[in-house]
């Protein structure tokens, strides 16, 4: 009697506590806390250990529910082993297995460096980062280490509870996926924020967040600019509009002054033709100046309404980029986006007194600025400017340059020959200073005159003599026996006789053949 009754209090005392079997994961309760262990109450009949390493600072309290893992329900000291560790493996393993797949995006968070990569806290389960796929490169440890980042699931092993997971794939993943979804949301006329990730000579590229677009150098600014570093820079945050896209070519363009009011817009009402008004030089080319009258309104100063008598050959030894000048406005064109500007038009023109001042036949004193193949230029008074063709530089010597007569920076006296103020052209004479000596060279050399003359140049229609210092004539090459002429040098003397004397034309011809 007494043994059955034991045996119903036995099967009494086993009813009362669950039934436990090892490999279980079970809620359970903190009772108390030692120096390296932690008793937990899971409803058995005796108490089960966890090392206190297992637990973090916040989870040490008694009477605090856990998950834990029956590694045993009975150890060799008959005590219940268990595990807070092995309890968030199997939950975090039946998680995986449940929500996620191989190729699928999880968060993990690293949690040590080991040989060969790193191991990763994925759901309470240590997943592997092969360094190949960490994409880790150029960051520190304190960058990286007890950091939580997305990784791409490569390799699930159900058996070993083990995955294999990449960072790098997850990058590129995550921008494949912000790609689609910027691409999807993208519409012209947007503003978006972008980074500036490279400059070019023709634009820069932004980056939108996934996309690039490319911000053309014609877009930047309402304003010229030569190269679009005078706008942006590698690194610069800037808002850009989306002018246009091309899903299919996979290509965005976009625009930073679009952001701002096309100031031409209102350019007819802020700035009158005619009017005077004040700019800073912003770029100097052979064919002009162009002056920004406010920002993103450029007019081009021609280089035909610099100065109203000096020929401007280069701009950049009168105007510098930055100056400020006064000009007036001579033509707005809206469509074409130009305005036409001037600076002599605000001094008096000199021209129209020209002919009043420099009447045919009156001398002048002069300074010779410059040169050209046919002739010199001379500067007078008021700026204005004569020439002096080679023809009219002497009466009697053949003029081959300019330069043989005269130097850049000599004072010279000068008659006026004539004036077209009209179309700004003075005529001046060296010659003219003296009396026309050919009706006295007619009577000093009549024809069939025979002179020992001195030899200057060949040319293919005859020889050109010296008759004396001043005088020269052309042996005609009818006039020499080709073996002769051939064989004649500069300074070589040569007997001639005159055939031709020419009072209007200034020439005298001579023939070999005596």
């Amino acid at each position: 009697m007494v043994e059955e009754k034991m045996m119903d209090f036995e099967k009494l005392y086993q009813e009362n506590f669950k039934a436990i079997k090892e490999g279980q994961v079970v809620k359970g309760k903190i009772i108390s806390i030692g120096l390296k262990e932690v008793m937990i109450d899971i409803g058995y009949k005796s108490e089960g250990i966890i090392p206190l390493m297992e637990f973090s600072r916040n989870e040490l309290e008694v009477g605090r529910e856990v998950d834990v893992y029956v590694e045993s329900v009975e150890n060799d000291a008959g005590m219940l082993t268990l595990s807070k560790e092995k309890a968030a493996k199997v939950q975090g393993w039946d998680k995986i297995g449940r929500n996620f797949r191989e190729g699928d995006l999880v968060e993990g968070t690293i949690r040590r460096k080991i040989k060969g990569g790193y191991l990763v806290d994925v759901l309470g389960i240590e997943g592997f980062l092969p360094v190949s796929l960490s994409s880790f490169r150029n960051m520190s440890d304190n960058e990286i280490m007890n950091k939580q980042f997305k990784f791409k699931m490569v390799k699930m092993n159900n058996l070993r509870h083990s995955v294999i997971i990449s960072r790098k794939d997850a990058v590129y993943k995550e921008k494949e996926e912000s790609r689609e979804k910027l691409w999807t949301s993208l519409k012209i006329g947007d503003i978006k924020n972008g980074l500036v990730k490279s400059v070019t000579d023709f634009g820069a590229f932004i980056d939108l967040g996934g996309v690039d677009g490319l911000l053309h150098i014609t877009d930047m600014s309402w304003s010229k600019i030569s190269h679009p570093s005078e706008a942006v820079a590698v690194g610069d945050r800037i808002e850009v509009m989306v002018l246009n896209l091309d899903r299919k070519e996979g290509k965005v363009s976009l625009g930073l002054k679009q952001r701002l009011q096309d100031p031409w817009l209102e350019i007819a009402n802020k700035h009158l033709v005619g009017s005077k008004v004040k700019g800073k030089v912003v770029n100097i080319l052979p064919y002009g100046v162009f002056v920004e009258l406010e920002k993103g309104i450029e007019g081009l100063i021609h280089v035909s309404e610099i100065s109203w008598a000096k020929r401007v050959t280069n701009l950049q030894s009168i105007f510098a980029v930055g100056d400020i000048l006064e000009v007036q406005i001579l033509s707005i064109d809206k469509d074409a986006r130009r305005i036409s500007l001037s600076v002599k038009q605000l001094e008096v023109n000199p021209w129209l007194e020209a002919e009043a001042k420099y009447p045919a036949g009156s001398k002048v004193s002069g300074k010779v600025r410059g040169f050209t193949d046919y002739g010199a230029f001379v500067e007078l008074d008021n700026n204005l400017e004569g020439m002096i063709h080679v023809s009219d530089m002497s009466w009697t010597k053949r003029v081959a340059h300019p330069q043989d007569v005269l130097k850049k920076g000599q004072k010279v006296e000068v008659t006026v020959l004539s004036v077209d103020g009209q179309n700004r052209r003075i005529s001046l004479g060296l010659k003219q200073l003296e009396p026309n000596p050919w009706a006295e060279i007619a009577k000093k050399y009549p024809l069939d005159t025979v002179i020992e003359t001195q030899v200057v140049q060949q040319a293919s229609f005859g020889v050109f003599v010296k008759i004396d210092d001043n005088l020269e004539g052309l042996i005609y090459a009818s006039e020499i026996d080709k073996e002769i002429a051939d064989k004649l040098k500069p300074s070589d003397v040569i007997k001639a006789k005159v055939i031709k004397v020419d009072v209007e034309q200034a020439k005298i011809g001579l023939s070999a053949k005596i």
